[in-house]
């Protein structure tokens, strides 16, 4: 189906140097808002008399410095990755969701569920099933979301977040209420999936099939974007929505389905958190990714392409989180004042686009 764009459609981004301009500009001030929370957290450390070079040593040691450390890191990208794109979609409409911590526990949980009533049968069949049920659950939650800032007026921000936090208290009640293991004694979780229905790991690593999972779902999600009609109506929405409306397109179709499409990529992520790293739906499903997600999709600026460098990145510093509490004798939540003090420079750089005239189109063009 094709959508209805006039010949008043806003054109694409400048070509040439103007282009690279823009570009350029869309690399260099995350790049430069990330280096100055780096420098704003070795402050923080240097207040409490630790040293920024011995913390930095240690994230690369744990995070990059060997292959192990690889595995680690990339295991734990996966469900960055996806969630990640649960904000990165809604972002191109010009909506803030960061409710998919919400998508992910509810996702892992419908994915544990249906892996315990699908227990006998083939993996074929059942693991299909095990991944449609997370990724509709995590579609119809997150798709409410859309439904409610289009027809009803209601912020999807505040919604998102405040639907997340009932989510996580859903999830505490199934697993400790209806959908208990009775042998789950010291952590309430669901029946523990039987090995037929564990994903396993991709060939010559010890890393999960969620990762490869996430990489194709980001480059899906580009060619979404960037080179369909549905990804240009929606660039259009984001930028003007009543220009977009008086232009025929559908808006609201838009916009419920790109908040859907990032919440099944959500759910996605609980489907192998649960099929591949617990082994069954348990309080663990509500670790952050959710909210590690929102810093990596504004890092990213919303492109799914680089969204993949950035959730690597991340993951390395979560991976580090270990080293750096036994090493330097800090909490484990430093890195996440790591990732606060990159998040608050991110969105002060924000302000600073357009502002610079190394990156005005204009002074390219006249060039």
């Amino acid at each position: 189906m094709s959508l209805p764009v006039s010949d008043t459609a806003p054109a694409r981004p400048a070509v040439g140097w103007a282009g690279l301009a823009r570009r350029a500009e869309a690399v260099v001030l995350p790049i430069g808002a990330l280096l100055v929370g780096f420098a704003a957290f070795s402050l923080f450390l240097l207040l409490q008399g630790k040293s920024p070079a011995d913390f930095f040593a240690l994230v690369y040691r744990a995070g990059f410095g060997t292959a192990f450390s690889w595995e680690n890191t990339l295991s734990r990208a996966a469900p960055l990755l996806l969630a990640a794109l649960c904000v990165a979609l809604p972002a191109r409409l010009g909506l803030v969701v960061i409710g998919g911590e919400g998508a992910i526990v509810l996702g892992g949980v419908g994915a544990g569920f249906a892996g315990a009533l699908l227990a006998g049968t083939p993996a074929l069949i059942a693991l299909p099933a095990m991944l449609l049920t997370a990724m509709v659950i995590g579609a119809v939650w997150i798709g409410a979301i859309g439904v409610l800032r289009h027809y009803r007026g209601v912020n999807e921000t505040i919604a998102s977040l405040l639907m997340a936090y009932i989510a996580i208290a859903l999830m505490n009640h199934m697993v400790e209420g209806p959908l208990r293991d009775p042998a789950s004694l010291n952590k309430p979780s669901t029946e523990p999936l039987v090995d037929a229905l564990r994903v396993g790991t991709l060939p010559g690593w010890d890393v999960h099939w969620g990762l490869a999972f996430g990489v194709i779902a980001c480059v899906l999600v580009w060619i979404l974007i960037d080179k369909t009609t549905w990804g240009f109506a929606a660039r259009i929405a984001g930028g003007n929505v009543r220009a977009a409306q008086v232009q025929g397109l559908p808006v609201g179709r838009l916009i419920v389905g790109f908040t859907a499409l990032g919440g099944a990529f959500a759910g996605m992520a609980g489907f192998f958190e649960v099929s591949a790293v617990h082994g069954s739906a348990n309080a663990s499903l509500a670790g952050g990714y959710g909210y590690t997600g929102i810093l990596i999709a504004f890092l990213a600026r919303h492109n799914p392409l680089a969204i993949i460098p950035v959730a690597i990145l991340l993951a390395g510093f979560e991976a580090s989180s270990g080293l750096v509490q036994r090493r330097m004798d800090l909490p484990d939540a430093t890195v996440l004042v790591l990732q606060g003090f990159v998040f608050m420079s991110i969105l002060m750089s924000e302000t600073l686009y357009g502002r610079f005239k190394l990156f005005a189109p204009e002074r390219w063009r006249a060039a």
